[in-house]
């Protein structure tokens, strides 16, 4: 774990370490969530008027805030900061390292809640038969790229859960993978035919080709052998829209919203969709059903005689 910026007194900086060896440790938070804690933290921290937590309190909180405000800062980053400082302050409070916690009366904006942009059916199946055309001639990227295209959009499970998976957490026969997502939560989802049928060549036709003695168990591999970085599966998914006319320009995540907002318009339930994304909460799912609405409301006013 890298150190903290040097512009943070002694005792500061070894509250902000401490802080995130409990983050790591006790909370099981992961890395790309540690590494957005220190960032955040230590701007604020940074500003403090005295070497030490005790300067630390409300008003300061509410500038820090004001101050990214003013800088252009969105609500969703903003909502993020209050949060990280939020939880730093109560710990601090905890460990004793402050008398009260000053984060608890600290309010953010909430965060707008966007309506993704939404791959179609259509164009989505587009997208799955152009990367199944670049694998027909079994060049072993070309059939990693394609399983990394079915898996995303047959189960709408995260990037970096893809490339987390390893060999022994598929299930062939039952057509199920074992996701271990945020928080260490595990689940299974289930994939479909044709994603079982890009699986069964990668493994025979692909897998081998780019496996090294020094591989490790992963699914995806990488062109040297270790496991796929999920940069170089987002690049993959790009890539592959190039290849569909008038499509958004969306990644991995943009597949996981496809799913999702496909299922639902085809009758799923949404507590069946929540469990396929690993949400903690259903209105975390709900915000899909946003995206089926808006597409019913253009179906209606073009078609219904009275729209």
């Amino acid at each position: 774990m890298p150190r903290p910026t040097p512009d943070l007194a002694a005792e500061v900086a070894e509250a902000l370490e401490a802080f995130l060896r409990h983050l790591e440790l006790e909370r099981g938070r992961s890395p790309h969530t540690i590494r957005a804690y220190r960032g955040d933290l230590t701007g604020l921290l940074a500003g403090l008027p005295r070497p030490d937590l005790t300067s630390l309190d409300l008003p300061l909180l509410r500038r820090w805030l004001a101050d990214a405000h003013a800088a252009g800062t969105g609500r969703s980053t903003l909502a993020r900061r209050a949060a990280a400082a939020r939880t730093f302050t109560a710990w601090a409070r905890h460990t004793g390292r402050l008398p009260t916690d000053p984060g608890a009366r600290l309010e953010s904006p909430r965060p707008r809640s966007a309506l993704p942009e939404v791959l179609r059916a259509d164009q989505a199946a587009d997208l799955l038969d152009a990367a199944g055309a670049g694998a027909a001639e079994n060049d072993p990227l070309a059939l990693r790229d394609l399983l990394v295209l079915e898996l995303l959009y047959a189960t709408g499970i995260r990037v970096a859960e893809l490339c987390g998976l390893d060999v022994d957490d598929i299930d062939a026969d039952r057509r199920t993978l074992r996701v271990l997502g945020k928080g260490d939560r595990e689940r299974t989802v289930v994939f479909g035919a044709p994603a079982e049928r890009a699986l069964a060549r990668w493994l025979q036709l692909g897998r081998p080709g780019l496996a090294r003695p020094g591989s490790p168990p992963a699914l995806l591999l990488g062109a040297r052998g270790g496991r796929l970085d999920p940069r170089v599966a987002r690049s993959v998914v790009h890539r592959a829209m190039t290849a569909v006319p008038g499509a958004p320009d969306i990644g991995p995540h943009g597949l996981r919203h496809a799913a999702a907002t496909h299922l639902l318009d085809g009758g799923a339930d949404l507590r069946y969709v929540q469990e396929l994304l690993g949400h903690a909460t259903l209105s975390t799912t709900q915000l899909y059903t946003h995206v089926t609405v808006d597409r019913l409301k253009v179906v209606h006013d073009q078609a219904h005689p009275r729209a």
